[in-house]
């Protein structure tokens, strides 16, 4: 069974995507802790970030860097947070979270729940301000 990223990449289920190139993809969280949380994944479906070759895991923090400096140019915030987790979905990915304390960063906190409409706005906002 694919997992919901690998679905998503697809283009199975809907997302609210900032970024895509060969090997990597990005999307906004939809239950995010903050405005502007992104995830940053790999296309290749791989369970733990410490499995990937040095190559992956070299390529896909630049590919992570890139879009944090888009969502720092686009989110009113004090930096963007990166998480790894790895627990709750089987495919690596990279939580891009803009917080202005370390209260922010908190996944115990409740998630957001933000309209359609404005999740799209965000979206386009940040994708103008990308590179």
């Amino acid at each position: 069974m694919s997992s919901i990223f690998t679905q998503i990449i697809s283009g199975r289920l809907k997302c609210y995507k900032i970024y895509e190139d060969d090997l990597h993809f990005a999307f906004l969280d939809i239950s995010p802790l903050t405005l502007g949380h992104t995830l940053v994944v790999p296309k290749k479906e791989v369970d733990y970030i410490f499995d990937l070759s040095q190559k992956q895991y070299t390529d896909l923090w630049n590919c992570a860097k890139k879009i944090a400096k888009g969502i720092d140019k686009s989110i009113p915030c004090t930096r963007i947070s990166i998480s790894v987790v790895g627990l709750e979905v089987p495919h690596v990915h990279i939580h891009l979270v803009p917080i202005n304390s370390i209260e922010d960063l908190n996944f115990s906190n409740k998630r957001m729940k933000i309209s359609d409409e404005k999740m799209m706005g965000i979206r386009d906002l940040i994708v103008s301000k990308l590179f």
